[in-house]
């Protein structure tokens, strides 16, 4: 257990953990993979299982609190696992950046934890492409996610419960993204910048995690199934310890080694239908309006 921890936490090779433990290369590496699946395994029902309604109620209330941005059950973004060329891949983990990856998207809550995760799609992929085949979001769509109804925010304005993205995705009543081009109106300049402020969260999560397991500031040279499972491990040990610890100042350093955890690119967003895009113009509305504007907000803009 402790060479697994040393070497998620401290980005050392298996070489060093030889040196370290007295122990053969392979050895390490079997006990470092054995690790990690047995922390998902074990843990994953705890630190990552499916939100309740009541769950996705408290998430949207601390989002509320901490952002300003009302209904919002998550904030999702897509990063680059960086890895060495998996054996007869081709290019199919080449990303954009020409550099050798897989994919993380994550969905994550205001209190800097995941909240859902996938892993392991080609680093060629783009942000939309990647998402459209989650389970996550095949569930949002089918309804058996547990997400809440939509629900009032004010007396005659009902609204459903959203993750909030950048232009990367097609705009859709449960995801929304920001309003692209130039010469925006005020009101859509304020949702942009309400939005921004509850993406923030998922941002400075991957910066948390990056910050606390070293191993992503460099490639994983191994497997691809081996690389899966040490992402999976490092989340549901990111949750655990949020949850045990909480936030230190230390944790929100943003520096050089978020580099080896990078955007996917965005690809080109799909306009959405009619009916998303009423959602979106009426959240806008409201973040105009006495009730859901925010005494400050016009001076940010």
């Amino acid at each position: 257990m402790l060479e697994a921890i040393k070497y998620l936490a401290s980005g050392n090779t298996f070489t060093d953990l030889h040196y370290s433990y007295r122990l053969g290369i392979s050895t390490i590496s079997e006990i470092v993979h054995l690790v990690c699946q047995q922390i998902w395994q074990i843990l994953k029902a705890e630190y990552l299982g499916q939100p309740s309604q009541e769950q996705w109620l408290n998430i949207a209330a601390n989002f509320q609190g901490m952002s300003h941005f009302p209904h919002c059950i998550g904030a999702l973004v897509g990063k680059h696992i960086r890895v060495q060329k998996f054996r007869h891949s081709g290019s199919m983990n080449l990303n954009y950046k020409h550099y050798f990856s897989i994919v993380l998207m994550a969905v994550a809550n205001a209190a800097y934890k995941f909240v859902y995760v996938d892993i392991g799609a080609y680093g060629k992929d783009c942000d939309s492409s990647v998402f459209q085949q989650t389970v996550f979001w095949k569930k949002v769509k089918n309804g058996s996610l547990n997400i809440p109804d939509p629900a009032p925010l004010q007396q005659d304005l009902i609204l459903p419960f959203v993750l909030v993205r950048d232009e990367a995705f097609a705009l859709d009543e449960n995801l929304l993204r920001p309003f692209g081009g130039q010469n925006l109106t005020v009101a859509k300049r304020m949702f942009n910048y309400r939005l921004t402020r509850a993406r923030r969260f998922v941002e400075c999560t991957f910066s948390i995690l990056a910050n606390k397991w070293r191993i992503f500031h460099r490639a994983l040279n191994i497997s691809k199934e081996f690389a899966k499972d040490i992402v999976k491990a490092t989340v549901i040990l990111h949750n655990f310890f949020r949850e045990r610890d909480g936030l230190r100042p230390s944790d929100m350093y943003v520096g050089a080694h978020t580099q080896g955890l990078q955007d996917i690119p965005q690809g080109t967003g799909v306009r959405g239908g009619r009916h998303a895009n009423d959602v979106r113009n009426k959240f806008s509305n409201y973040f105009m309006s006495p009730t859901g504007s925010l005494p400050w907000q016009m001076a940010k803009i």
